[in-house]
């Protein structure tokens, strides 16, 4: 199968190694590597070797595969929420023959597997919010072994923002720079500091993400739901997830027994699915760790047993391990990802379909119209009926019998 997120090639060259890195064009830096990354990485050049190395957020892997290269009986961790991301690192370390990296998904370091790390760096993401950015860079205290440092870069706008986290006694600064547009901070936490720390608690835990709890309305239906800082439809609902649930209520009281929901945000879908139709499973398939562990919780205040829900952080529905067809497959697209992984979701829609099973998808007028000819040349699918509602448009599918 193509890899219909693949953008192009970069060569990169650091110290004496040339890596090659495919990029996505829905990752961060798909052009060429980042410069605060290569400055972060310059910054390291003359530190000695490094044993243990965590990268939080590791994008398609720059930082992480270059240590790698440089200081190959190294353990490297790369982690990312973005499930996109992950298998982008996994891909380059297979195309730069690096063996031994273990990169996995994490929310920031809710599921970081190891301890005691010489090194943790990142390139810090600057919408993460002054609240999280401060988290990143205090919680490192749990995952490094006594001595270890953290190199960080940040846009230089949020300079001040990372100065006033790492101001604490218990924090020393042993390198700071600022020049062209980003700044470097490599830090130590004191055995003082390390040894007044509570207990590691996630970042979910302490409702680090959580902005409100608003009460939603969606035809006959009412119910709470806790949003999310950095997830869409926070305080009211899109176009396209009102046009995907008025014609759900349609829908009220057919036999759901397996439901797939890609793509489910902060989750406000999966709950009135399972309102409408108390479905046996709900599968969420989302790239993001955030939107997965949101809409899993929603569903869970909004009383689906969390034994009825799984979860799957991963870009597609090529499930691994799941045997299972769906009655309803339901989904907004990521008009980001372009047509032909729009394609690919269909391909594995349908085959993931009951006899009877239908597929539900959400985007803009323009996408719609070039899947479903795409659809219908390919004979994947039958078209039942299609609405469209302020520039958004809804595709209901069925498998062809």
């Amino acid at each position: 199968m193509p890899d219909v997120y693949f953008k192009k090639t970069i060569d990169f060259y650091h110290s004496g190694h040339t890596l090659h890195f495919h990029v996505a064009q829905d990752l961060f830096s798909s052009h060429q590597i980042d410069m605060g990354t290569a400055r972060l990485l310059r910054s390291l050049v003359d530190a000695p070797p490094f044993a243990k190395i965590l990268d939080l957020g590791c994008g398609y892997g720059p930082l992480a595969l270059t240590l790698k290269a440089l200081y190959p009986e190294s353990v490297v961790h790369a982690m990312d929420r973005d499930a996109l991301a992950v298998d982008y690192t996994r891909q380059n370390a297979a195309l730069n023959g690096l063996v031994g990296v273990e990169v996995y998904g994490s929310l920031g370091y809710d599921d970081v597997r190891e301890r005691d790390f010489d090194l943790i760096l990142s390139n810090i993401p600057g919408k993460a919010g002054e609240a999280v950015i401060a988290s990143l860079l205090r919680d490192a205290v749990h995952f490094l072994k006594p001595g270890g440092l953290v190199a960080i870069v940040v846009v230089a706008a949020l300079e001040g923002v990372v100065a006033q986290a790492l101001d604490d006694p218990g924090i020393e600064i042993a390198f700071q720079e600022t020049r062209s547009g980003h700044a470097i901070f490599h830090y130590r936490f004191t055995d003082a500091y390390r040894a007044a720390q509570p207990p590691f608690a996630s970042g979910l835990a302490r409702g680090l993400y959580h902005r409100d709890v608003v009460s939603i309305t969606a035809g006959a239906l009412t119910f709470p739901m806790q949003t999310a800082r950095g997830l869409p439809e926070f305080d009211s609902l899109s176009y396209g997830s009102l046009l995907l649930l008025d014609n759900l209520a349609l829908w009220q009281g057919t036999n759901v027994g397996r439901v797939i929901v890609h793509n489910p945000g902060q989750g406000h879908i999966p709950v009135v699915l399972w309102k409408l139709f108390s479905p046996d499973v709900i599968v969420l398939a989302d790239r993001d760790l955030l939107s997965l562990r949101y809409a899993r919780d929603n569903l869970i205040q909004n009383g689906c047993p969390a034994s009825q829900i799984v979860t799957a952080h991963r870009v597609d529905l090529a499930f691994e391990g799941e045997a299972h067809a769906a009655d309803l497959i339901v989904g907004i697209l990521r008009e980001e990802e372009g047509q032909s992984a729009a394609e690919q979701l269909a391909r594995q829609a349908a085959a993931r379909l009951t006899p009877d099973g239908a597929l539900w998808l959400v985007a803009g007028s323009t996408p719609i119209t070039r899947l479903e000819k795409a659809i219908e040349a390919a004979k994947l699918l039958r078209v039942t009926k299609r609405k469209r509602d302020n520039r958004m448009s809804l595709l209901l599918m069925q498998r062809k019998t």
